[in-house]
């Protein structure tokens, strides 16, 4: 059996690195904005597939739409977020949920830290995988499906980034 892993792709990989060099363009609500959307689209409904009755993930992506939309204070949206850290841990044992429920974190901590934004890659690739392939793949199809789950997530943000943006975020990569 694999040995399951929390993150899937490196970053160092090519496809890491073109991300990387479009959201340093962008400023830091559209770095939210978009890992918000894409989550709520393409992780959320893995996590909700087996946890259905649990809202903490998407009241956490309400709260970062709440607080961009300028309706509810940073400190506010805090406080709802740190439950999918929560709802994280309590997933132990279903490796796609987990893997759901931390990229979700890392998405609604995009309001407070932007470079969590590579969390929803790393963590919503395995989220991917993991419920598409199961946990006993090798390592290349995981490396392959991290690859074009990434490079779906530079095309979603490509779609709605700001050409010339004025304010881009300052960001310091610390992998």
């Amino acid at each position: 059996m694999a040995k399951i892993r929390k993150m899937l792709g490196k970053a160092d990989s090519p496809y890491i690195i073109s991300l990387m060099k479009l959201i340093e363009t962008q400023s830091k609500n559209t770095i939210v904005k978009w890992c918000n959307e894409y989550a709520r689209e393409n992780i959320l409904p893995i996590y909700e597939k087996d946890y259905p009755e649990d809202t903490r993930l998407r009241d956490s992506l309400n709260a970062t739409s709440e607080w961009l939309d300028g309706k509810i204070k940073l400190a506010e949206a805090k406080k709802v977020i740190k439950e999918a850290q929560v709802a994280a841990r309590e997933a132990e044992g279903n490796s796609a949920a987990q893997a759901a429920a931390r990229a979700i974190a890392a998405t609604t901590t995009t309001i407070n830290t932007v470079t969590s934004s590579l969390g929803l890659v790393f963590y919503g690739a395995a989220a991917i995988a993991y419920s598409s392939v199961g946990v006993n793949e090798n390592e290349e199809v995981y490396e392959e499906i991290a690859a074009r789950e990434c490079k779906k997530i530079e095309e979603a943000l490509e779609k709605i980034a700001i050409i010339d943006e004025s304010n881009p975020a300052k960001i310091n990569w610390y992998c």
